[in-house]
Parts: structure tokens; C-alpha cells; sequence
């Protein structure tokens, strides 16, 4: 047992980890090699990425342990999600593989002398005690050969608990790692098996023989300066913004003359934040600046491409890309064009091309200086994940992005402590333009709840 000591504001309190160990099946499961999509192997999925989630104290749970309850829960899941506790291996062209060995998923359970209303109120990103929560188990971070889900549930004092995890993004995404949580939730509340049983059909997301570039693909453009020089300037902070009803609804009126279109609050909010975070940013008017939506490709077509039960990437995120000049200059229904113009291009035919273009180009990354990407997880359902102790009170990404996803937004629901429903939106952005930004929005959103 180790008992680092941690901080949370000037609050000092103790974790107590137990030894990590590794879950396998229940039962023996199929050993195979299986391929994972063009869409999943992508250079820029192959990271992990930490979630976590957080639960009250419940009076009729009292006598159950979270940990127990979980663990148990894990091993009967992955029964049916077997590939999950197996391993990756890269084959030639960079072609990911998972070798479905049975290894299982590491899980670690822990104690901390701390109650859940000390660490936060909203809880939301960033966690400066994400370390004592999710422990980085030595060589567990990479992408090949490593667990490709790590679990750690922290009983707290006041009878809540924290389970944090890191999922290999390769993997899944958001809505297949939610139907993996609600199958163990399910499986802790008496089921046998899964409502929603998983389906593998990676291959409907891959290259066609021969693969074809069909659309243009600015997400991916090879730049001179691959690094966006933002973040080479100064020290980085991240900080989280709460925006509840009344903020939304504010925002939302500055587009009310749009034509008659009906915005959603994910466009108008995008395109608000977009032109505030570039104008923080204090560029040049001929600098180019790319905004880059992650769209799901689930249920865009009819029939539907993918079927239900299908836990993998299944996303693509398509840019537009302008200057400077004209996205300050321009009123904010340009900003909010962009936006709805990036949504709509996440077809069929352009995840097609997607996958077509990871084999003909050796699976790049996503071009990233002038980049703001943002996903919207709000309406994913982390929150609803109910394990016997009720909805989280927060549940979803860990930070304002990960691996080469760091600086990506994150739209996450959550419930202030006034009770308020909102969505809480992180940004990773260098010391003077976090400044820069914070006064940008305070100047802006006080002028509309006026």
C-alpha cells in the first residue's frame, strides 16, 4: 500500500493504492488476431486518453463496495468485449492489430481521506489530482503492447467514490467506451449479458481496395511547421468555463437574426468561443486559422453504415480553414457558417475518404498549427453511467485533451452548484492569451446578461 501524500487548494489529504492487477475474462475467450480501421489506426488516435467520473455517497448502497462491485463487473464485461483485454501490434504499412490474448485490463482500487465536495465545486477540468486518482502504472502508457484500458476506483470519506480511467483512443471513442460502461453498469445490477451486445465489423471503416482520395481534406494538409508556435511561447494553463442557461441563452440571441435557421447550442457556442479564442490569440490579419469539428458518422445514412453494438472510432473531423482578418472582421454568422459548413461534410463518402487517405499516406496526424478543435461529448451520456449510486456528478474527458489532441476542447455536461444544467467548456491556452480570453468573455457576456 502507498501512501503518497497530495493537495488539493490547501487541502492536504492521503491516497492509499492497492498493488495494480490485471482483470481477464470470466471465461475463456476466442484468441485471434483482429484488425483495427483505417479510422482507428489514424496517427492521431494512437494515445490514451484519461476519463473520470464521480459519484455521491448513496444511503442504500451502504455495505457495497464500488471497487468490488466494479472489478467483478469487469471481468464478466469483457467476456463479450474480449478484444478490450488484449494487447496491439503493428503490422507492416503501420497497420494496428489487437492480438486478443486475454492479458485483461489493469485495475487498481485506492482510499483517500477526502470528501468528494473538497475537490471542487463545480467539479470540472482541470483536476490537479488527476496523478493520485488514475496512477500512472510504470510502462503503461504506450500505444503497442500495453493494457489498452487501466481502471482505478478511489473510495472517499464521505461514502462517494472516483473511478478514473485511461482508454487507448485507437480503441474507441467516446460513445463506444459509454456503451462499455453501461454494459459493466448493467452487468452490476444483475444482468447476465450486455442489452447492447458489441459488434467488431471494424472493416466497414476501412480503406477500399484500391483506396481513393474523393474529397479535399484540409485537416490533414502538410504544413512547413508542423507544431503550432502558440503553445512554444510561454508556460500553458487550462482552465475550464461553466456556461448554464442564462449564459446559453444570451449567446444564443446574438444569432436570432440568422435568416430564420435554427442554430444549435453547439453551433453558436462554437462559433462565440471560436472568434474570442482568436482574437486572445493576438495574431496577424493574414494568419491562417483552421477550425476543426469531431463528427460521428453514426446514423448518417439510411440504412445505417455502422450497426448498433459497434464500439470503435467511428468519427472524422473535417476543417475549414480562413484568416485572421476575415473571421474578426466579419460579423459572428461567418464564424457561425464555418461551423455549420464543417458539420455538415461528415458524409459517408468523406469517412470513406478518410480511411482511403491513412493508406495511401501513412497515417498522418491532423494538421495542428492554427488549429482549434473542438468535441462535443455533452450529450454522450457519461453522466448516465449509474453503477447502483445514481448519476455522476461529472463524467467525461479528464483534460482539455491528450497526446496530439492536447488543446482540443472538450464540451462536457455538468450541474453547477446552484443545481444549474450546463456544459462545461476547457481550454488549454499559453498564460498572457488565457488572460486575454477570460477578459474577452467576461467583457462580452456581461454586456449581454446586462
Amino acid at each position: 500500500m502507498a501512501p503518497p501524500a497530495a493537495f488539493s487548494g490547501e487541502v492536504v489529504y492521503t491516497v492509499r493504492r492497492s498493488q495494480p492487477v490485471l482483470v481477464a475474462p470470466a471465461k475463456p475467450t476466442p484468441r485471434e488476431l483482429k484488425l483495427l480501421s483505417d479510422i482507428d489506426d489514424q496517427d492521431g488516435l494512437r494515445f490514451q486518453i484519461p476519463m473520470i467520473q464521480f459519484y455521491r455517497h448513496k444511503p442504500s448502497m451502504k455495505g457495497k463496495g464500488p471497487a468490488k462491485l466494479i472489478k467483478d463487473a469487469l471481468a464478466q464485461a469483457l467476456v463479450f468485449y474480449y478484444p478490450f483485454a488484449g494487447r496491439l501490434r503493428e503490422g507492416p504499412g503501420r497497420k494496428l492489430m489487437v492480438d486478443c490474448n486475454g492479458e485483461g485490463v489493469m485495475f487498481i482500487e485506492a482510499d483517500a481521506d477526502i470528501s468528494l465536495n473538497q475537490l471542487g465545486d463545480p467539479l470540472q477540468p482541470p483536476f490537479p489530482y488527476l496523478d493520485d486518482f488514475l496512477y500512472k502504472v510504470p510502462g503503461s502508457e504506450g500505444v503497442v503492447d500495453c493494457p489498452l484500458l487501466i481502471f482505478q476506483v478511489t473510495r472517499l470519506k464521505c461514502g462517494g467514490f472516483i473511478l478514473a480511467y485511461r482508454l487507448n483512443h485507437t480503441m474507441s471513442d467516446g460513445a463506444g467506451i459509454v456503451q462499455f460502461l453501461k454494459a459493466l453498469a448493467e452487468i452490476i445490477r444483475g444482468a447476465n449479458q450486455p442489452s447492447i451486445l458489441p459488434v467488431w465489423c471494424r472493416n466497414l471503416l476501412s480503406a477500399r481496395d484500391p483506396p481513393k482520395i474523393t474529397r479535399t481534406h484540409r485537416e490533414y494538409e502538410e504544413l512547413p511547421n508542423m507544431y503550432d508556435p502558440i503553445w512554444t511561447q510561454e508556460s500553458v494553463v487550462h482552465h475550464s468555463f461553466f456556461f448554464g442557461p442564462n449564459k446559453l441563452q444570451a449567446i444564443h440571441k446574438l444569432f436570432s437574426h440568422n435568416n430564420g435557421q435554427r442554430n444549435t447550442r453547439f453551433e453558436v457556442l462554437t462559433a462565440f468561443l471560436w472568434r474570442c479564442r482568436t482574437k486572445a490569440l493576438q495574431l496577424e490579419p493574414h494568419e491562417e486559422v483552421r477550425f476543426m469539428c469531431i463528427n460521428s458518422v453514426r446514423g448518417k445514412s439510411s440504412p445505417p453504415l455502422l450497426p448498433l453494438g459497434y464500439y470503435g472510432n467511428a468519427f472524422v473531423y473535417p476543417a475549414s480553414v480562413t484568416t485572421v482578418g476575415k473571421l474578426l472582421e466579419n460579423s459572428l454568422e461567418y464564424a457561425l457558417e464555418i461551423v455549420k459548413k464543417v458539420k455538415s461534410e461528415a458524409t459517408i463518402e468523406y469517412v470513406q475518404s478518410v480511411a482511403d487517405l491513412m493508406v495511401i499516406k501513412g497515417r498522418p496526424c491532423f494538421a495542428m498549427p492554427g488549429t482549434w478543435l473542438v468535441s462535443d461529448t455533452s450529450r454522450l451520456g457519461f453522466r448516465d453511467v449509474d453503477f447502483g449510486w445514481g448519476k455522476a456528478v461529472y463524467g467525461g474527458p479528464a483534460t482539455a485533451g491528450a497526446g496530439p489532441f492536447a488543446g482540443v476542447s472538450y464540451y462536457v455536461a455538468c450541474e453547477n452548484a446552484k443545481g444549474e444544467e450546463g456544459v462545461v467548456v476547457p481550454f488549454y491556452l499559453p498564460l498572457k492569451t488565457m488572460k486575454r480570453f477570460i477578459q474577452e468573455l467576461d467583457n462580452l457576456l456581461g454586456e449581454l446578461q446586462q
